[in-house]
């Protein structure tokens, strides 16, 4: 057989827009986009559509999602309002920072027990069924399951899946709950290749499970009774009476306008609203070129603001001191922009007067469309698996702040500052479409990078994704893809900007499905990973 390396990709590589009359479904693995599709084509919805990829990305992507991770979305109804879900879970009633110190951390870590609070992607895939769904969650998770029982790795999640068994490795040692881990995901702990057989037969089970009991056996039945039972006897603070307390918010979508198009996001406790307040910052600017070093210096300074007040003031919204209003202000905006100088700056919070995944979407025939994303946070989560039933449990209590008086503090059946954020576009109060990329801390970032490169330069949806990225770090510290030319990265240098180069592949899963003037649907998806759209 031939040798290569499926991960060296030295030539650029180009996609094109897909167009489709339809239906369209996009997400970061073609087999999810082909379930999506399937649904689409037995005359499911746009919804139904989106909970068929989901349940697949489970099986296809274990590292950054699955039924013990969070879930966000906003669902576009033809004729009809957006309408958001935010289904993060709060954390346990046994979890404060006196539980975090009395085990030796001073701050929430990421592995084992501690930073596990409850899952809210099966309660986030119900809600939605119920309300919004045409089709049984039985058949929209059948493609899901069938995946479950064997398919081939795909080059990055054969990458992943040989990272995370070295890791955990030499993690066991002091967190020994994470030897079960290999029991689901490498048994044989052996290393793994591209294009080999893969199957995770109980997150099947676990997955008809949901499916058939409508989510009542994950919250309040036979999965919750397993999942409270082991997090007892090895060490975590989840019980069952925390499972049994969740339900998703249906919450309403936030917006500001840029450009003549409103940009909606979700609200806190959810980080969209940084992306919202860095846009009407950059609003107040012109510019001459995607490229130009003035332009990225503009869009990383006021990126920095942002994220100066988001981590300061995002929070589970009870807890929060300033309101949405506050924040998105125009007057706030043109305050904050006048702190913008030419030379890179470490900003601190102003005072508001009056806060690994993935990502996919999907569109139907009808109108309706939805903007949809999922995550267990770091890689594998908190790397916790429950015995038997295929379900890693997230690390989101590691977003908590250990600091006295945080509106982020860590506190008893509270929600983390969140990272994942789903996006969508209208324009003259009509849907343009859904639109988002993953990657932690990188989602507003990449939100604002995308948005610019369509609304400011004219790009269209497929090129402002393949575009180069950056992402500010911390302090002065920005990574930048090596595709910016190297006149641009030493423009940025002399500004004061700390630039380190990274690969190509590092920023972000990003897919887009947009509504053309003609009513059909205009489909991008991410070249950085097995990104794939598909429509009829």
């Amino acid at each position: 057989m031939l040798s290569f390396d499926p991960l060296s990709y030295p030539y650029p590589s180009r996609r094109n827009l897909v167009y489709a009359a339809h239906g369209m479904a996009a997400s970061s693995h073609p087999l999810a986009t082909e379930a999506g599709l399937r649904i689409l084509r037995s005359g499911g919805n746009a919804v139904d559509a989106a909970l068929a990829v989901a349940a697949a990305l489970t099986v296809l992507d274990p590292a950054n999602c699955g039924p013990g991770g969070d879930c966000f979305a906003i669902v576009q109804q033809r004729g009809a309002k957006l309408f958001g879900l935010n289904s993060s879970g709060f954390s346990p009633a046994l979890f404060d920072k006196e539980a975090v110190t009395a085990r030796g951390y001073d701050a929430v870590p990421f592995d084992g027990w501690l930073p596990v609070t409850v899952p809210g992607a099966p309660a986030a895939w119900c809600a939605l069924n119920r309300r919004f769904g045409s089709l049984p969650l039985t058949e929209v998770f059948a493609p899901a399951v069938e995946l479950s029982e064997g398919y081939a790795l795909s080059p990055d999640n054969a990458d992943i899946l040989n990272l995370n068994s070295a890791e955990i490795a030499g993690l066991t040692p002091q967190h020994p709950e994470l030897d079960e881990w290999f029991s689901l995901f490498n048994p044989e702990r052996k290393r793994f290749r591209a294009g080999e057989l893969y199957a995770l037969p109980d997150l099947g089970r676990t997955l008809q499970e949901i499916a058939r009991t409508g989510g009542e056996s994950f919250y309040r039945g036979a999965l919750a009774d397993e999942m409270s039972r082991y997090s007892a006897a090895s060490g975590g603070l989840l019980r069952q009476e925390d499972l049994a307390a969740y339900e998703p918010r249906w919450v309403a979508p936030i917006h500001t306008r840029y450009r003549g198009c409103d940009v909606w996001e979700l609200p806190p406790n959810g980080q969209g609203l940084t992306a919202l307040m860095a846009l009407n910052i950059l609003e107040r600017f012109q510019y001459t070129g995607r490229d130009d070093p003035r332009t990225l210096h503009l869009q990383m300074e006021a990126l920095k603001l942002a994220f100066s007040d988001a981590l300061h003031e995002i929070a589970d919204p009870a807890y929060m001191r300033r309101t949405i209003g506050e924040l998105l202000s125009r007057d706030y905006a043109a305050e904050r922009s006048h702190l913008i100088s030419p030379s890179a700056q470490i900003y601190a919070p102003g005072r508001p007067q009056g806060s690994d995944t993935v990502y996919f979407c999907t569109a139907d025939s009808d109108g309706n469309m939805v903007s949809m994303i999922q995550s267990l946070y770091r890689n594998f989560g908190s790397r916790v698996v429950v015995p038997g039933t295929g379900i890693c449990l997230q690390d989101r209590g590691a977003c908590f702040s250990m600091q006295d008086g945080h509106v982020n503090m860590a506190a008893p059946r509270k929600y983390p500052y969140h990272t994942i954020i789903p996006g969508f576009l209208t324009k003259d109060s009509a849907p343009v479409g859904p639109f988002g990329i993953m990657g932690g801390y990188m989602q507003p970032q990449a939100h604002v990078q995308f948005l610019m490169n369509m609304l400011d330069f004219g790009l269209n949806p497929q090129a402002a994704l393949d575009a180069p990225r950056f992402c500010w770090q911390q302090g002065l510290e920005v990574y930048m893809e090596s595709a910016f030319s190297d006149e641009t990265v030493a423009a940025l240098r002399e500004r004061g900007h700390e630039i380190r180069i990274v690969d190509d592949r590092t920023y972000g899963r990003g897919q887009a499905i947009f509504r053309t003037s003609d009513g059909t649907l205009c489909g991008a998806t991410e070249p950085r990973a097995d990104g794939c759209v598909l429509g009829y």
